[in-house]
Order: structure tokens, then C-alpha cells, then sequence
């Protein structure tokens, strides 16, 4: 995979730049009627939706915190809770998530958010080369190794989607 100059145009990829991190960019045309926009990702890329992740917001006791998921399952929040210590948490408001990341709902990505934030990724992702996440807005997918996404947003691994 190249590198991307910063001027690809969302703070993803340029935060992606900075760390020197190597990544794919991959837009494809997409359909705001998609009931659901990871799955419209993996299919119009052409790539098994298992290796295409969505990044969702949960409120804990402890703030708010990141779960990147498989698109094929949900997040399971009790188990994001126990994974940062929390006693319990639910999906943040999605105008809440879109104030705190930058970003807007189905076009959030784990990385350059406005607020960092904890973040949790499901650990399959370990088991594939790269992964697809949100390139920071609906349309664009960014491809890139699991063990580089969990460092550029210092994150950690656990087992949060069902």
C-alpha cells in the first residue's frame, strides 16, 4: 500500500500522513437509501464484509468511548463496557458522535477524530492482512493493517462484537 499525500482531504487521512502510516484509499458511489453502509462498502469493493469494520460511539460512566466492529455483527456493549472498565454502557446520541468526532453518522471513522477517545477494536481484525474502515466520510473506505490502526488510535483489542 502507498502512502497518501495529506491533501486526500479528511482528517483521517491526513492524521494517517502524519503518523506515517501506509494506507489504500478505496471511494465508491454510495447509495444514502443503503440500509446499511458497511455492507454497501464491503460489497462495492468488492471484499468479504468480515475485513470491512464500522466505528461506533457508546456513553460509559467513564465518557465516551470508540467500538470498532466487524459490519457483519453488532457491538455488544457489555462486553465494550468490561473491556475499558466500565460498568455499562449504550450507543452515544448520534448527534453527540458527530459533534465529538468530526465526522458524520456512516461516515465516522476511528481515526483523526475531533476528541480522542478510548477506543476498542474487535479482535478479529487480527486475523486479516488489512482491514476497511471509514475513511472519514460516506463513500471512502480506507484499507490499512490492523496492527497500524490500533497504534495511530492508541487502542487496545478485545472481544466486542456479536
Amino acid at each position: 500500500m502507498a502512502k497518501r499525500p495529506a491533501s486526500a482531504g479528511t482528517p483521517a487521512t491526513v492524521a494517517l500522513t502524519a503518523a506515517g502510516v501506509p494506507f489504500a484509499l478505496h471511494p465508491y458511489e454510495h447509495d444514502p437509501a443503503a440500509p446499511s453502509f458497511g455492507l454497501e462498502a464491503a460489497e462495492a469493493l468488492g471484499v468479504e464484509p468480515d475485513r470491512v469494520f464500522k466505528t461506533l460511539l457508546a456513553d460509559t460512566e467513564l465518557g465516551i468511548v470508540v467500538g470498532v466492529v466487524p459490519v457483519t455483527g453488532m457491538l455488544d456493549l457489555k462486553a465494550l463496557a468490561a473491556a475499558v472498565g466500565a460498568k455499562r454502557a449504550s450507543m452515544a446520541d448520534p448527534s453527540v458522535a458527530e459533534r465529538r468526532t468530526g465526522y458524520v453518522v456512516g461516515g465516522i471513522s476511528p481515526v483523526g477524530q475531533k476528541t480522542a477517545h478510548v477506543t476498542v477494536i474487535d479482535e478479529t481484525a487480527q486475523l486479516f492482512d488489512t482491514v476497511f474502515v471509514s475513511g472519514g466520510r460516506r463513500g471512502l473506505d480506507i484499507e490499512l493493517a490492523p496492527g497500524d490502526l490500533l497504534a495511530v488510535v492508541s487502542g487496545r483489542y478485545a472481544a466486542i462484537a456479536k
